[in-house]
């Protein structure tokens, strides 16, 4: 019971890794507000700050304060090159994805602040560490999302309330079931996460078990810090060479 009499938000509760979160957060003893556009407690769009707002508000209302908020709700976009996506393509990534978790930390962080600290975590990924994991749009606002819970973690130096990402390798949610859907298509399965040393995809669980521990007080002294769970992909430097006009070398 790590978590016993925490009170916890959970966006992007729906599916995938917040589904998963928000089962494992009440297992270990917390009450859980899960929220999403469609398919868990609360409706919210994490990138709406009148929502979020309401959100938090909500949570302090109906449970007496909050401590834990896990801003994982996100979308991937559209899969167009730097030259071919629209300016409104762009925005609406960097809306949901970091615009969302800078919510997050706006309205949470004095609440949680003025329980006596606690953890937001904020959901990155590795194609906010390095190219060649995800679509331009949804691997730039991932890596500022990065940066924004090491900013955030400083500016909220003294208050108690710890802030870190966690970055994903890839893992079976609602938004990469077309992976998923097309490897087994094609009878290539057993080729999905082949380029991590595991050799194989994550699962929402194994992502939700990393959100526990930095909710929890055994992550007491983790702050700033972006937690890879990619089975090892980043540990190394697979990547996918495209050419602009000539043949890649």
């Amino acid at each position: 019971m790590r978590l016993a009499g925490k009170v916890a938000i959970v966006t992007g509760a729906g599916s995938g890794i917040g589904k998963a979160s928000v089962e494992l957060f009440r297992k270990e003893g917390a009450t859980v507000i899960g929220a999403d556009l469609r398919g868990a407690d609360v409706e919210c769009d994490a990138g709406d700050e009148a929502e979020v707002r309401g959100l938090v508000e909500r949570a302090v209302a109906e449970h007496g304060g909050l401590d834990i908020f896990f801003a994982n709700a996100g979308i991937s976009g559209g899969l167009d090159s730097v030259l071919d996506a629209s300016v409104e393509e762009w925005a609406e990534v960097l809306r949901v994805n970091l615009i969302g978790p800078f919510l997050a930390i706006k309205h949470a962080a004095p609440r949680i602040a003025d329980c006596g600290g606690g953890a937001i975590i904020c959901t990155a990924s590795v194609a906010g560490l390095r190219s060649g994991a995800g679509p331009a749009a949804y691997s730039a606002s991932k890596a500022g999302v990065i940066n924004l819970v090491r900013v955030a973690a400083q500016q909220l130096s003294g208050s108690g309330v710890r802030v870190n990402a966690i970055c994903p390798g890839l893992v079976e949610t609602g938004m990469t079931k077309f992976v998923y859907d097309r490897a087994r298509d094609k009878g290539a399965e057993d080729k999905i996460g082949q380029l991590n040393p595991l050799r194989r995809g994550g699962e929402p669980r194994e992502i939700a078990a990393a959100a526990l521990f930095l909710a929890s007080d055994e992550a007491s002294y983790v702050n700033g810090e972006a937690l890879v769970v990619d089975g090892g992909l980043a540990s190394s430097l697979p990547f996918n060479r495209q050419s602009y006009g000539r043949t890649a070398i």
